[in-house]
């Protein structure tokens, strides 16, 4: 499907500069391109498929009388467990008012008080008062609908919907364009689109875990397809457990936002014992990984975990938190008077497509932003709400790099066919799927081992020697990056534990930098271990 506001360019070609997804980060770099003309490819209408119209907390900016651009810096370091890079960090904590600014002229909604000021709230390891909010919990899906509105305005952008991309196609040092499938990826007949840039903005890994609270489009298939022509990948081990995503037994699983423990909600056992208080000083405010562990280990013991919110929000539920409420009402819980269950839940990737300031990776013509990248601002576990401030940040200093590196516009000649492909393609889950998101949740999950990371390595192996080409072969390349890093990395950070070096190692304090070639020449020696 494609939207109805562009304007022909003619039946034999495309903008020079094609997005890949239609989250945030894509609809914020289409509109700071405009009048630029832009070509957007969605897997699904946009805003659907994507992790942003989830999120519930907000965007963090330093924006309050007591607040600064340094302490948010230096919480965003704290909680980033020692690999964040600072001047990154910086830059994205001093941009972020500006960018506030650019929703706020875009139509998002953002909480204000009477007299017309940003209202600001608090999350977990943030030491002021900065999260930028809609509603209490309806940030991420005001956000997109306000820039959708935009977009579909916005004669320069050519939305494509339905659109799956599946390759990145590289001629020499330069990524110069991709193939796409049509008809949400259910054709047989595979469409290229050349271009002088491609951004990449295809969204997290969430669906590769069997419990996530990403969308189904959420796979990893954008990490693969730069990986495999090239790209620096860079800190796939480090994976971001949501604490608190409600325990339904939906796919996705929805959440309980970070901000009912900011506004004071406890965890509990079924024995009513507050058992965070235990593990950590901050109790239920630790960082996101110490939080997700301690729930994770009352789990898995049977004692159960629950967000009891009945003291610290109440009556006040319906109106205050209405996404939460209406995901435990639609399943008979009611959070005024009952404590909400709650297991961790894959939430979000720090790793990805390593790229600089600007939002350049390491293959020429190919940029990136949004959980497909990796700035380094996350380090090994992101700080609450940092995530829409970093989509928004570095969308937009891609925009201005591309407006210098490619100053005119240059409409492309195209063929409308690029081949077509007997692979499997199908909407729900493949069966092959199904069983690598098990086998990941399953050996690389919230604790990790070496003998589980080195036997789920085999079993991707093994994967791909059955059907490791096109779509499905990406998702396997971002699965084997991560369980390598993981398996590399022998000591426990942020997003990332091992039980068997259960603690931080003086000697991995620095980020990891992976190439297809380097995962492939680990898999295979220890292929050759096994055999020998």
């Amino acid at each position: 499907m494609m939207s109805n506001n562009f304007r022909p360019q003619g039946p034999s070609g495309i903008d020079d500069i094609v997005i890949v997804g239609g989250g945030l980060a894509g609809l914020f770099c289409a509109l700071k391109l405009s009048p630029r003309p832009v070509t957007l490819l969605a897997a699904a209408p946009i805003g659907h498929g994507a992790s942003s119209a989830w999120a519930q907390g907000g965007v963090a900016a330093a924006m309050s009388p007591g607040d600064t651009v340094d302490k948010h810096v230096a919480d965003t370091l704290v909680a980033g467990a020692g690999i964040v890079d600072e001047k990154m960090a910086r830059l994205m904590a001093s941009e972020a008012a500006e960018r506030i600014h650019d929703l706020i002229s875009y139509g998002v909604p953002f909480d204000k008080d009477l007299e017309g000021r940003l209202l600001l709230s608090r999350e977990a390891a943030h030491s002021e008062r900065r999260i930028v909010r809609v509603r209490g919990d309806m940030a991420g899906m005001a956000i997109m609908e306000a820039l959708i509105a935009r977009v579909r305005a916005t004669p320069s952008i050519r939305v494509l919907e339905g659109y799956v991309v599946e390759e990145l196609v590289r001629e020499g040092r330069f990524v110069s364009g991709v193939i796409a499938r049509p008809d949400a990826g259910q054709s047989r007949r595979r469409v290229a689109f050349p271009a002088r840039a491609v951004v990449l903005c295809s969204g997290g890994v969430g669906h590769l875990f069997s419990v996530t609270t990403n969308p189904h489009e959420a796979c990893g298939q954008g990490i693969g397809m730069a990986a495999r022509v090239g790209a620096i990948i860079a800190d796939p081990e480090f994976v971001q457990y949501h604490p608190t995503a409600i325990d339904l037994g939906r796919d996705p699983a929805p959440l309980a936002t970070e901000a009912l423990r900011g506004e004071g909600a406890l965890l509990i056992n079924k024995q009513g014992h507050r058992f965070m208080a235990d593990l950590h000083p901050d109790a239920e405010l630790a960082p996101r990984d110490i939080v997700a562990r301690g729930v994770f280990a009352e789990v898995t013991a049977g004692r159960g975990a629950f967000l009891d919110c009945r003291k610290a929000v109440g009556a006040h539920f319906p109106e205050a938190f209405p996404t939460v409420y209406t995901s435990c009402m639609s399943a008979g819980i009611d959070p005024v008077r009952d404590p909400i269950p709650v297991v961790p839940a894959v939430h979000y990737h720090m790793g990805g497509v390593l790229t600089d300031a600007e939002g350049r990776t390491s293959v020429d013509g190919l940029w990136a932003a949004g959980e497909v990248a990796s700035t380094g601002v996350h380090g090994a576990n992101r700080l609450a709400s940092n995530s829409l401030l970093e989509a928004v940040v570095f969308a937009a200093r891609i925009a201005e790099d591309i407006k210098g590196v490619l100053p005119v516009a240059r409409i492309t000649a195209w063929e409308d066919n690029a081949g077509e492909s007997d692979d499997p393609v199908t909407l729900e889950d493949s069966p092959q799927l199904s069983a690598l998101r098990k086998l990941m949740s399953a050996k690389v999950g919230v604790i990790r081992t070496r003998g589980g990371l080195c036997e789920a390595l085999a079993e991707i192996t093994a994967f791909e020697r059955a059907n490791g080409r096109l779509r499905f072969g990406n998702i396997l390349t971002t699965a084997k990056l991560i369980t390598v890093a993981a398996l590399q990395r022998m000591e426990s950070r942020g997003g990332h534990f091992r039980s068997d070096f259960p603690e931080t190692d003086a000697s991995w304090h620095h980020r990891t930098f992976l190439t297809l070639a380097d995962a492939d020449r680990v898999a295979a020696e220890l292929a050759g271990m096994r055999a020998a």
